[in-house]
């Protein structure tokens, strides 16, 4: 399994999100996040005061699909999320080793392999 980190811009989180889907995977974390750096602070003016900022804010996708589905995720999220842009935004790739359902303490995934665990030790 592998996990697939997106960070883009906010106006194109629900196009990617909705491209996404379409591609068959329905399961994701959004959350907000700041992105400090990359790009030169920009001047702004704000009820007659002026400052520089070198921060802004992104919208943060994190998706984890098994192996096949890595290079269409990949695909669709290039495709809709403004190639060519100057800070389009990243996308980050990481393997995932186990997932755990923390309701039960479940172990489903063992390195991609279904893991056998025990239902009674877990209830």
């Amino acid at each position: 399994m592998k996990s697939i980190d997106v960070i883009i811009k906010p106006s194109k989180l629900e196009d990617v999100k909705k491209r996404i889907r379409e591609v068959g995977v329905n399961a994701m974390t959004l959350s907000t996040v700041t992105n400090c750096g990359g790009t030169d602070a920009r001047l702004r003016i704000y009820r007659g005061s002026s400052f520089f900022v070198d921060s802004d804010t992104r919208a943060r996708v994190q998706i984890i699909v098994e192996e096949e589905m890595v290079g269409p995720v990949v695909e669709a999220i290039v495709a809709t999320a403004s190639p060519g842009e100057m800070d389009a935004g990243t996308i980050s790739i990481y393997p995932v080793t186990e997932t755990i359902r923390i309701q039960a303490d479940a172990r489903s995934y063992v390195a991609g392999r279904e893991r056998q665990y025990d239902h009674a030790k877990v209830a």
